[in-house]
């Protein structure tokens, strides 16, 4: 199947519309509605794969949909807006940008949604581009409320499990913009699984969210700990790495990420089935890890008592509070929590996700390192696996 020519279609994802970019080797699967990436799997010569993010248990929809359809009924499926409008598109991975949590209450009179507007609209093609060694596309969406636009591009390279992600923002307006910017990426059955995987990241200081988890958390409110063992909330120690690890409970908490670093990573491996998933990103751009678990702890629509959810969400605010609550707190632990964009300025993130088999002895990740045109992944115990990425030095990403 390596021989493939990298391509992308336009097609259906549950009955939404989506491109999809495939090479032979993995296969990514993007939304237009909310500009969700809802797929990425690594293929096989049988032509079986599990999608490594998470999928929504319940039917979504494009968010257009929930605004125009009956919206009693959406609320009574999805939760009260803003959250379930938020929850009707989502899936997979999402941008939270603008701001990372709820909006106002002022802002969600006016139609604004959770996590802001990105994830919450209608995106549109720009560019399609394949050759017979790469294919790239390119979505964009505009931010009206916030004067802002958003636009990804994605690109997978011949022969490569690697897919490559180029994002950039423009403020239009004629002042400066402060800001979140998360990359919203959860995970869930299979790859997460309590008995046969593990999540990865190089932490250093973390504390737990402050305001608890609807009667359900795991762990202790506003709690520092070292990355990953936190005070579960009925005494001793839960190592945060190991998912789902008590059924009914929730949590989320904020992880640091080592500044001595100049890359970051945050993976996860599910060692049964042999599969390793992780992105690589700058960490100037991206400082913090926000881990959100819901682990059958939510009993209100759509969660319905019975979701599985870990999120990995990476970017450059700690917790999904708003910008009110992130603005009054400050910096955490010495570093910002918020970004600034220049007035008429553009600001650009490139990261990297990707998929691969890994060893059957594989029960823990040590290390992630960028190389100039590879992916070295170590296991806890030495054995090294090193993936083609010959993309890593014009995205900016490369090191030695």
């Amino acid at each position: 199947m390596n021989a493939l020519r990298p391509a992308s279609t336009k097609t259906k994802w549950r009955n939404r519309p989506a491109f999809c970019l495939n090479n032979g080797v993995v296969e990514l699967t993007t939304l237009t509605g909310g500009g969700h990436i809802a797929d990425f799997r690594l293929l096989d010569s049988t032509g079986s794969s599990v999608n490594a993010l998470w999928e929504a248990p319940w039917p979504t929809m494009d968010p257009d949909k929930f605004r125009s359809s009956d919206v009693r009924k959406n609320v009574r499926k999805y939760g009260p807006t803003p959250v379930g409008k938020f929850l009707a598109a989502f899936t997979g991975h999402a941008v939270c940008v603008d701001y990372f949590g709820g909006p106002s209450d002022a802002e969600a009179a006016q139609g604004l949604g959770l996590h802001g507007e990105a994830a919450n609209s209608r995106w549109k093609l720009v560019e399609s581009k394949q050759t017979g060694a790469e294919v790239r596309l390119s979505l964009a969406v505009r931010l009206p409320v916030a004067g802002l636009r958003f636009r990804r591009d994605l690109g997978l390279r011949r022969n490569e499990s690697v897919v490559y992600v180029e994002e950039r923002l423009s403020n239009e307006r004629a002042q400066d913009h402060f800001f979140h910017w998360t990359e919203h990426v959860t995970l869930g059955l299979p790859l997460l699984h309590p008995d046969e995987s593990i999540i990865a990241l190089f932490g250093t200081r973390a504390v737990t969210w402050p305001h608890g988890y609807e009667g359900a958390s795991l762990v202790g409110d506003d709690q520092e700990f070292t990355w990953p063992e936190a005070r579960a909330i009925d005494g001793g120690k839960v190592n945060l790495a190991r998912p789902f690890a008590r059924d009914g409970k929730g949590f989320v908490a904020a992880v640091l990420l080592d500044p001595q670093r100049d890359v970051g990573f945050v993976a996860a491996l599910n060692w049964r089935l042999g599969l390793l998933l992780g992105y690589c990103f700058r960490r100037s751009d991206f400082p913090w890890v926000a881990i959100w678990e819901e682990n059958m702890a939510r009993t209100d629509p759509p969660w319905e008592g019975k979701t599985r959810a870990r999120g990995l969400e990476f970017g450059s605010t700690p917790m999904p509070v708003g910008k009110e609550e992130t603005f009054a707190r400050g910096p955490l632990f010495d570093t910002p929590t918020f970004r600034r964009i220049p007035a008429k300025g553009e600001l650009r993130a490139p990261y990297v996700a990707f998929l691969s088999k890994v060893g059957s002895g594989w029960r823990s990740i040590g290390d992630i390192q960028v190389r100039r045109d590879s992916i070295l992944v170590t296991e806890e115990r030495g054995e090294q696996l090193e993936l083609q990425a010959t993309g890593l030095k014009r995205l900016g990403l490369g090191g030695q």
